[in-house]
């Protein structure tokens, strides 16, 4: 699929009240390793849609303007529904405040509007926020991809809710796959600074997300009120749940970033998009919110 494909926010809802703590049947570290998720992305891609925000009055191609927009939209999206997770699992008992909290700082302070100490020029310190988040979308298209192929999920018995969460999202991270890639580089400058702009912005983004996904695995399963005894999060049960299919490989994640640093790489090359756009077609959520706007419009 080569042609221009319009990114549009569909505006799904989902029903949690059957969803168990441990949507994996009995994978508790494949379930926290996945519910990292929800912990990162409500501030993460709030921050995503702030920051675009500012780089908007940059942006001259009509074209990059309307897909940043509707990219826009998409992730606002997101934050919301992943939120709605973290209500699901506080009523679990299960309250992950200790964590976001760090996330949110993250986020909104270290790399919020202002430049820390005022060191850095406040344009190159919006293309250093540009980067990061094409990098970070470097992996969510990663994530996005596999979690559209994983049949281990559906073979374990996974939550069909959940599932279509996941499913839903990484249909439309791949859709817009290449957005914040664009975007860094019409507001990144030129010729070889805006490429060390990008290698430094993966260069940060792959330990950090990292670091922050390890931590957020372990503090979910220490927290997590239906397992005995002292939880640890285990890299040997994680190890288990890849070979059964329930995580991405090791290869898989590491492998996006010597992609993304070659110098003709574009994000286009990432994922399948015709798989995420028949799942998209077949989603029961984004089908539920496409019947929504017809609705609407004949009323």
């Amino acid at each position: 699929m080569t042609e221009h494909h319009a990114i549009t926010p569909r505006r799904v809802s989902f029903d949690w009240e059957r969803t168990p703590l441990h949507w994996i049947p009995d994978e508790p570290t494949a379930t926290h390793v996945i519910n990292v998720l929800h912990l990162l992305l409500p501030a993460g891609e709030r921050w995503f849609v702030k920051v675009f925000k500012e780089g908007l009055p940059l942006v001259t191609d009509p074209e990059l303007l309307k897909d940043v927009k509707g990219f826009m939209g998409q992730e606002a999206t997101h934050s919301v529904q992943h939120s709605y997770v973290l209500d699901h699992l506080a009523a679990q008992r299960l309250d992950t405040d200790a964590y976001t909290k760090h996330v949110e700082f993250l986020f909104r302070g270290i790399l919020g509007e202002t430049p820390p100490l005022g060191l850095i020029p406040a344009r190159e310190w919006l293309r250093l926020r540009l980067s990061v988040i094409a990098a970070i979308e470097q992996f969510t298209a990663v994530l996005g991809d596999w979690v559209l192929a994983a049949e281990g999920l559906d073979d374990a018995g996974s939550d069909e809710v959940m599932l279509d969460l996941l499913r839903w999202h990484g249909a439309e991270e791949v859709e817009h796959r290449a957005v914040a890639f664009d975007m860094y580089q019409h507001c990144g400058g030129e010729g070889l600074p805006r490429y060390a702009r990008r290698v430094a912005g993966m260069a940060v983004t792959a330990p950090v997300m990292l670091y922050m996904w390890a931590w957020g695995a372990a503090y979910l399963i220490r927290n997590d009120p239906q397992l005995a005894g002292p939880p640890r999060y285990s890299l040997g049960a994680h190890n288990r749940a890849v070979r059964k299919g329930l995580l991405p490989t090791w290869k898989e994640l590491g492998s996006a970033v010597p992609r993304y640093l070659r110098r003709s790489y574009h994000p286009s090359q990432e994922g399948s998009m015709r798989r995420a756009i028949e799942y998209l077609a077949l989603s029961p959520a984004a089908r539920a919110a496409a019947g929504a706007i017809g609705r609407a419009a004949i009323a």
